[in-house]
């Protein structure tokens, strides 16, 4: 089957009454608790207290950003926002960048011990991220990383590289070679075939990792928890001290959680074009 065909009967299949209906279902399945988290990071704790956040649509008087603003002001969450931005923006920049010289080198260049090392970055893929915490901490202690927001980076970096390098050779090798073969004989040298024709190609794809790179380190706990001091902390790892300190104090935790729910829905409807057309085309190659 082409790839036109199965992607006209993708379309075909997504315009069914039936197949929208259940769209429409699974979106407001998904769509209420987050519309719960904002109503009742707008409400009062007395009012979230003595009833349930959906007394506030019949009662809009209830609503007020006067959560949000105690939490902007608080330096300890202000702070920790801040790291959750200079720990995944970076993270996902390294990633994706190393990757896709990596991915390009796999597919498209000869050198010596391609395939062993490229056997090994597979072979990486199923190595357990828990397995590394330990050993990690004690190099990052020696060297001086442990507890700062470049250990957190370097560990997201090291453990995101096998997976976004497998994705982005496999991607890369899809193109034509005759493309490439073009290119080099008008002139073109590897950097240039790399930065004006690979990249341009691979752009649903790159994209696609970039998505998931940036929501996976963004609702990370788990190595910010071990990594991070509290000077390095990022906003999951300060929202859930709040927990084990003031247990439901749904004034901070409301808020906090919608704004670090809010972030990752942004980037994920501005990119969410080439999104779709990375899935599309890994689906119908």
């Amino acid at each position: 089957m082409s790839s036109h065909h199965a992607a006209t009967r993708v379309q075909r299949l997504l315009r069914s009454s039936v197949v929208q209906g259940l769209l429409i279902l699974v979106a407001l399945v998904w769509i209420t608790p987050l519309a719960g988290l904002l109503l009742s990071s707008m409400r009062s704790e007395q009012d979230n207290a003595s009833d349930g956040w959906w007394t506030a649509l019949t009662d809009p008087s209830q609503l007020s950003l006067d959560n949000y603003g105690a939490l902007l002001k608080d330096s300890g969450i202000a702070a920790a926002f801040g790291n959750t931005v200079l720990i995944s923006v970076p993270t996902t920049v390294l990633v994706v960048g190393i990757a896709a010289l990596a991915g390009y080198a796999f597919a498209w260049l000869d050198f010596p011990g391609r395939d062993a090392v490229f056997l090994v970055v597979v072979g990486l893929l199923v190595v357990p991220v828990q397995i590394g915490l330990l050993p990690v901490a004690k190099l990052f202690g020696a060297v001086g990383l442990f507890g700062t927001i470049a250990g957190v980076v370097l560990f997201h970096v090291a453990y995101g590289l096998p997976f976004a390098v497998f994705l982005l050779r496999n991607y890369f090798a899809e193109i034509p070679r005759e493309m490439l073969e073009a290119a080099r004989m008008d002139g073109g040298s590897e950097w240039r075939i790399f930065f004006r024709l690979v990249l341009p190609l691979g752009r649903p794809a790159i994209a696609s990792l970039a998505i998931f790179q940036f929501l996976w380190v963004w609702n990370d706990m788990l190595v910010a928890l071990l990594f991070a001091d509290s000077g390095s902390q990022p906003l999951t790892v300060a929202l859930q001290s709040q927990i084990r300190q003031f247990g439901s104090n749904i004034g901070v935790l409301a808020p906090g959680a919608f704004l670090s729910l809010v972030v990752p829905l942004i980037v994920f409807f501005a990119f969410q074009r080439h999104f779709v057309q990375g899935v599309m085309a890994g689906s119908v190659k």
